[in-house]
């Protein structure tokens, strides 16, 4: 009686699995559990702490360390290799028998499985709300919820480590930089990176990083969003953020750049570039992809050849022009 029971509840879980990855097809949605080394590639917790024995929420459980192909998001089985030890567990509940705890990794409120992945798999088949687990903690400054997408989660993991890096959040608790799109953060702290070697290269000093954040962020990034903002160039494109504008921006100064043969300065880039994306549509019809797959078009010649001859040459506090140093007003050494 037991054994045709569990074979039905194994079953009856992979259709579930089946009809949750067709649902998933369609409207394009994930429903996949999110492998450990996603988010560790992404960020390094800042320190980890030994929690013991925990009584953990099932639902909190979105990934695995090593099973993710085995299970879709919500630990429904979707191969058969996985029937013999599900099976097991499964009898093992109807039979009363105490099962071990699992072995979980928190970070932020959510949990991977580091063993116990089939037991995981039959509570939540079973309506068991909670789950005895052995708890290991990964500490991270942003909060991560369960009841954030994937692709939300992997930008939320990037933001972690873009503070951890950058201690922007200490040393400027007012930003608001939030990129939307993965990768963007990397792009960001190595430009704060090519800001501080340029610092370092006027300063005759080693610049600190922390320096080099608040130099970049007061007299580069701020000035950026600040024109952006006055010129009202996110009513354009309201499904962006600042940093996304920022970014753009970053771009066309290096278009910009290599265009008249000089750095044109991150003000007049974003001077530029307001009034490019503040035109009419139907002037010049902003050729697609000047600026990069997402971004909007730039302007026909005739609009250019006017643009070009209002920008002028950024002037530098000293020393010749590098890469590094690209948008910052010489500040005090102390």
């Amino acid at each position: 009686m037991i054994e045709d029971q569990v074979r039905s509840d194994f079953e009856r879980a992979r259709q579930k699995a089946f009809i949750r990855d067709l649902v998933s097809a369609v409207n394009g949605r994930p429903n996949d559990l999110i492998p450990f080394h996603e988010l560790r590639n992404r960020l390094s917790p800042e320190g980890e702490s030994y929690r013991g024995m925990q009584t953990v929420p099932v639902s909190q459980i979105v990934g695995s360390m090593d099973r993710f192909q085995d299970f879709d998001r919500t630990f429904l089985p979707r191969h058969k290799n996985t029937r013999g030890r599900w099976t097991n567990i499964d009898r093992a509940y109807y039979q009363d028998v105490r099962l071990p705890p699992i072995q979980l990794y928190k970070v932020g409120e959510i949990y991977f499985v580091k063993d116990g992945n089939h037991r995981v798999s039959v509570a939540r088949e079973r309506g068991v709300e909670f789950i005895d687990a052995e708890v290991i903690e990964g500490h991270v400054r942003v909060p991560l919820s369960s009841r954030m997408s994937t692709p939300e989660l992997l930008l939320q993991a990037e933001y972690a480590e873009f503070l951890r890096r950058t201690d922007l959040d200490r040393l400027q608790p007012e930003h608001d930089i939030r990129p939307t799109a993965l990768g963007r953060y990397d792009v960001i702290v190595g430009q704060i990176e090519q800001h501080r070697a340029w610092l370092s290269s006027i300063w005759d000093r080693q610049a600190t990083m922390a320096e080099a954040v608040n130099d970049w962020y007061t007299y580069i990034y701020m000035p950026i969003i600040q024109i952006a903002r006055d010129r009202g160039v996110l009513e354009q494109f309201p499904h962006l953020s600042e940093s996304d504008i920022y970014l753009w921006v970053m771009n066309h100064r290096h278009v910009l750049g290599e265009r008249e043969g000089h750095d044109v300065g991150p003000k007049e880039s974003a001077n530029d570039y307001a009034e490019l994306m503040t035109q009419p549509l139907g002037v010049g019809d902003r050729m697609m992809g000047l600026l990069g797959a997402d971004s909007p078009r730039s302007p026909d010649a005739a609009v250019e050849a006017k643009r070009r001859a209002r920008l002028k040459r950024w002037p530098r506090p000293r020393g010749g022009r590098t890469d590094a140093g690209r948008g910052s007003r010489k500040p005090d050494a102390g």
